[in-house]
């Protein structure tokens, strides 16, 4: 396993770690799997785990819980997110930051957080959607400095707006953000131009979220794939837009090298930057904690791998969360 710094926490943390939305309810997922997932990641030396209170209204949370019962090793590096309080995603601009994130609901989202995870401090506390022009509110800046002084939360970050990856750049400037996550894989390759940037620039750790596209990336999906409405993937998968993705996946399994698959690509893609810290795929299964972390060895991405993958970059825009 390869690990890296965790900014300005200084914690080393995996570069493959393992994301929990999938284990809150989405069609197929299985709690058992799912703690025997998280348990077979930690055995193999994952320690940094992302989650949410919204995944499932907090039940990703408590499955992390149910699966560190059994741990004895080392602490992973939890992290997890602050809702918005009008249930709205994207965030907008539009939005009155006492609207989205007032100071008592952060801290009463964070301690439910604390309840579900079943410890007594958060690696990293995360708003769940933003924009910048609440970068300069001094409102969320003294909830998110008064939750550190008291040690019930370790790091401060942004889990950004798909497709929006300058907008938190301001919130970054204050000093105040430890992390960001954000859509960043072998379609949407936007981050490099701005957002990384300054992430080096400010000791800022960056975790890479949505590295299979949703699922298109792994190589698996057909165009008659349909999925239960409650299921996030038939909001995100219209009809024209699976067509759509799935030709742009047939043309980036055409760039694969002999003897690396597609998941394997898209997580080595990832990693080729610097300023990755980790990448979060879902893992709902042992099988695929196997095969995803196996990717964790440091080996570098090839030139001329690369240079064939800035032709697969697709800038899309925000219309969805």
């Amino acid at each position: 396993m390869n690990y890296r710094v965790f900014g300005r926490l200084g914690r080393q943390v995996a570069e493959v770690g393992i994301g929990t939305w999938g284990m809150g309810g989405w069609s197929g997922s299985d709690d058992d799997a799912s703690r025997a997932a998280i348990g077979r990641a930690l055995d193999l030396g994952c320690n940094f785990i992302d989650t949410a209170r919204a995944y499932g209204n907090g039940h990703s949370e408590k499955l992390i819980r149910d699966a560190l019962a059994n741990w004895t090793g080392p602490a992973p590096v939890i992290a997890t997110k602050v809702p918005p309080k009008n249930g709205r995603w994207p965030a907008k601009s539009t939005y009155d930051l006492q609207d989205v994130f007032p100071a008592d609901y952060i801290r009463w989202a964070t301690e439910r957080s604390l309840a579900n995870l079943g410890v007594a401090y958060l690696d990293l506390q995360q708003f769940h959607v933003w924009t910048d022009a609440w970068a300069a509110d001094d409102r969320w800046q003294r909830a998110v400095a008064d939750l550190k002084a008291e040690g019930l939360v370790k790091a401060i970050g942004i889990s950004i707006n798909r497709w929006e990856p300058a907008n938190a750049i301001k919130a970054l400037r204050t000093g105040l953000i430890d992390a960001v996550q954000v859509v960043y894989n072998l379609f949407d390759q936007a981050p490099e131009d701005e957002l990384f940037p300054v992430c080096q620039e400010l000791g800022v750790a960056v975790i890479a979220r949505v590295p299979f596209d949703e699922g298109s990336l792994t190589g698996t999906m057909t165009v008659n794939d349909t999925w239960p409405e409650s299921d996030w993937r038939s909001l995100y998968f219209t009809p024209q837009n699976l067509r759509d993705t799935l030709a742009r996946v047939d043309r980036v399994k055409a760039d694969l090298p002999a003897g690396m698959d597609l998941p394997e690509l898209a997580l080595r893609f990832i990693l080729h930057h610097p300023a990755v810290t980790t990448v979060i795929p879902g893992m709902r299964t042992v099988r695929h904690v196997e095969t995803n972390l196996a990717v964790a060895d440091g080996r570098p991405f090839p030139a001329d791998l690369l240079a064939a993958m800035r032709r697969h970059r697709w800038d899309r825009s925000t219309v969805i969360p």
